[in-house]
């Protein structure tokens, strides 16, 4: 009895191991999907030659090309910035001996001198607040009293730069005259009045005519004399 009760445990163990050890067949599903995917990795060379294309070919020169004798002329023209940037109207083109000529066609004459601020145009007669035909000072200096700059009195906000033409030459700024143009808030800058008028024309171009100003004495003025 004890024999024969050990006969089907035997069979059930080698039926077991048999279950375990037997893998499972893939499915015709299965092997399709596999082949797919196994198909979309591009090979060594597709990947060489799609790499190939993210890249600009650039011809080469033939062998019978000679270079060029000389590089192509340079166009200053197109390195000028402002060079489509239209001039302010009150841009002096022309310092005449006795005034000025503006761009918006008004003519100073008559010996007067100018002030350009903030795109308005002013007879300026300085000699008028001194007194005296004699702008120049015992020891050399461009002297003016407060009163030939009150109009900026009136102003606000002033120009941050005001550009003074002298005369025919340019000569030192006296003290005084210095220290009541700081005390306005502007800057100064000093210039023969040809020199002043182009620093202007091109200062008010660039930053524009609210913040650069000027005053200018005509290229013909005589000291005690004046421009006539």
């Amino acid at each position: 009895m004890a024999s024969r009760s050990l006969i089907p445990s035997c069979s059930a163990q080698r039926a077991v191991r048999r279950a375990l050890t037997q893998a499972p067949r893939p499915s015709p599903r299965s092997s399709i999907a596999f082949r797919t995917t196994a198909s979309q990795v591009p090979s060594p060379l597709q990947a060489c030659l799609r790499d190939r294309r993210l890249f600009h070919a650039v011809p080469s020169r033939r062998k019978d090309q000679q270079p060029p004798a000389q590089p192509p002329p340079t166009d200053f023209s197109e390195l000028d910035v402002l060079g489509n940037t239209p001039a302010p109207s009150t841009s002096v083109d022309v310092c005449m001996y006795d005034g000025f000529g503006l761009n918006s066609g008004i003519t100073i004459t008559g010996g007067n001198g100018v002030l350009l601020i903030d795109g308005e145009v002013f007879k300026w007669r300085p000699w008028e607040a001194k007194g005296s035909m004699n702008l120049v000072n015992k020891k050399g200096q461009f002297e003016l009293p407060p009163t030939a700059f009150a109009l900026f009195d009136l102003l606000y906000p002033r120009p941050d730069l005001l550009i003074i033409g002298v005369g025919p030459s340019i000569m030192p700024l006296a003290p005084d005259t210095r220290r009541v143009i700081s005390e306005l808030g502007m800057r100064i800058e000093i210039l023969d009045t040809r020199n002043a008028a182009a620093q202007f024309n091109l200062l008010a171009t660039e930053r524009g005519v609210s913040n650069v100003a000027a005053a200018l004495i005509p290229i013909g003025w005589q000291d005690g004399v004046g421009a006539k």
